[in-house]
């Protein structure tokens, strides 16, 4: 990652913030070591700093510091239902590293954390043995990418990589998702793919991009390194989620599929899914807080048990379209759709 400054804020990670019982951990060590320049402070417990009140995250976005602890308490959690299980029984997913480099308005961690720096969580290896621990009673299907984009910190923390590696000696038991709008290709393991990952890209129509998603690499980017992937051997997924209501949506999604057609083989993939915005409605209040401007949060949203999404109308239209769209491309059993039947 590059240092970044935004007019008179501080570079990115300028400032780390370190638990002192990690002090010592290879880990933290290794990343400290990339920002030597770095302003660092010894700190008892992470959410002396993370959790304090009025935190602003659109200030802190724009110059982001680092924070450096150990995973406590429960380190997997169950598949929440605003989430594609994609038909695996036992799906669950984790946090290594919560909080993202890129600055979607519509995102999600907004509303569900109090500030915008990043923290990255050095046992990465309590996380494996915990993993182990359950793939002794069945298989299962873990996300590890959904509250950071640990692709765009892998020049940071390495736990794209780590995941890999992890994946390749738990015979075949184990299937990990990594979440991704990067669009670099530093993030794949410097060796044959590993069975059991999957990568999976989220995609929007560039006008959805330029709006939203802040820091983000474009649509052309993004879809040329799923191709190379795809054609490396790499096992590919496509998230045509979340769709978002955008000008000119429906030829807008028509158009980016057109694109995403003409340049990855879509006959090699993995499956693809699609879902339109959906958020639980307390981590709604707090995001429009903090993106007071921002039409994709302010939107009238229908609430159904505790979630707020489009209207069934729009949410069946806008699903609908696409789904019919992308079943010309590639198999109709590979396509994952989200409905808010899923809720109840």
């Amino acid at each position: 990652m590059q240092d970044v400054t935004h007019g008179y804020f501080n570079p990115f990670f300028s400032h780390i913030y370190i638990e002192e019982r990690v002090c010592g951990h290879p880990r933290a060590k290794a990343i400290l070591a990339k920002y030597p320049s770095a302003q660092v402070v010894e700190i008892g417990h992470y959410k002396d700093v993370f959790c304090r009140t009025r935190q602003s995250h659109a200030l802190q976005q724009r110059s982001q510091s680092l924070i450096l602890a150990a995973k406590e308490g429960e380190l997997l959690y169950k598949g929440a239902p605003v989430c594609q299980d994609f038909g695996y029984p036992y799906f669950y997913y984790t946090s290594c590293v919560m909080n993202c480099v890129y600055n979607c308005a519509y995102c999600y961690l907004k509303g569900m954390y109090p500030s915008a720096n990043i923290v990255i969580f050095v046992n990465i290896e309590d996380i494996f043995g915990r993993v182990q621990q359950i793939l002794k009673r069945h298989p299962l299907y873990l996300c590890v990418s959904y509250d950071t984009d640990l692709a765009a910190l892998e020049p940071v923390a390495g736990y794209a990589r780590e995941w890999s590696r992890f994946v390749e000696n738990q015979g075949g038991r184990l299937t990990v998702e990594i979440r991704t709008k990067c669009a670099s290709k530093h993030f794949f393991a410097p060796k044959p793919p590993a069975h059991g990952v999957i990568y999976a890209f989220t995609l929007s129509p560039q006008p959805a991009i330029d709006a939203y998603e802040q820091y983000t690499p474009s649509l052309q980017e993004r879809v040329l390194c799923a191709a190379w992937a795809v054609k490396a051997g790499y096992a590919v997924r496509l998230c045509f989620d979340p769709m978002l209501y955008i000008p000119g949506w429906e030829y807008e999604y028509g158009r980016m599929l057109d694109m995403v057609a003409s340049q990855i083989p879509m006959e090699k993939l993995v499956d693809a899914s699609i879902g339109s915005f959906r958020i639980p409605q307390d981590y709604l209040k707090r995001m429009r807080r903090q993106e007071p401007d921002c039409a994709a949060v302010w939107f009238p949203f229908q609430r159904d048990h505790g979630v707020c999404h489009y209207p069934d109308g729009l949410m069946g239209q806008m699903e609908g379209y696409l789904f019919r769209r992308l079943k010309e491309k590639m198999p109709e059993e590979k396509i994952f759709l989200w409905g808010p039947g899923q809720l109840v």
